[in-house]
């Protein structure tokens, strides 16, 4: 009797399992697909690109201009992108005299900066775009992170911005710091060549961006 009360229980037990342990085999109900972000495509008409580099006893200041590019949106949020400057489209504002102001360009252009013409572009791709929290409506209010490339080389790069995401328009605008010298651009550099006293170039320089995408 007692073997035949522990089978009565055993087939109660395969009667009473869930319908999906019948057949192992039946198709999975298919998972929704992460939505892909929105490419809006970047404004070199509308936005701009400023420099700024400092040496002991002087400085000079300029321009550049992106070329192309897109920045990726989720819903009103700036999750990625990348953006082209056209390296032959550097400027200096600060140097007024047409001779002078064509000798430091052409030493921009040349190998001991820029090499524009073996390198004539420049990009930077965003990696991550991490919100500051409590940020205060004019200030910036996000870090964004990627990977820039100058002369051919790529280096990590992060920065404080301002973005924002409405009426499908992307903007984003801030200032970046950039050690030059990560870029083979070490002429004039105190930390590789010493004893040059006040014709030292400091090695960091700011871009200071206010891009438009739409």
């Amino acid at each position: 009797m007692k073997k035949i009360a522990l089978s009565a229980l055993f087939i109660a037990s395969i009667m009473a399992a869930p319908a999906v342990a019948k057949d192992p085999t039946a198709p999975k109900a298919p998972t929704a697909k992460a939505k892909a972000p929105k490419s809006l495509k970047l404004q070199p008409q509308l936005s701009t690109l400023g420099w700024d580099a400092k040496a002991v006893t002087h400085g000079h200041n300029g321009t550049a201009q992106f070329s192309a590019g897109e920045l990726l949106v989720d819903g009103t949020q700036l999750v990625g992108g990348t953006v082209t400057v056209d390296m032959k489209s550097i400027k200096t504002t600060d140097i007024t005299d047409a001779e002078n102001n064509g000798k430091f360009m052409g030493h921009i252009n040349s190998d001991d900066f820029f090499s524009t013409t073996k390198f004539p572009t420049a990009t930077f791709k965003i990696t991550k775009v991490t919100p500051i929290k409590g940020a205060a409506a004019d200030a910036n209010n996000a870090t964004i992170t990627g990977d820039l490339t100058i002369k051919g080389i790529t280096k990590p790069l992060s920065f404080p911005a301002k973005v924002g995401v409405k009426g499908g328009v992307a903007a984003a605008s801030g200032t970046a710091t950039v050690n030059r010298t990560q870029y083979d651009i070490k002429y004039g550099s105190k930390s590789f060549f010493e004893g040059i006293g006040d014709k030292a170039i400091y090695d960091d320089f700011t871009l200071s961006f206010n891009v438009i995408a739409k």
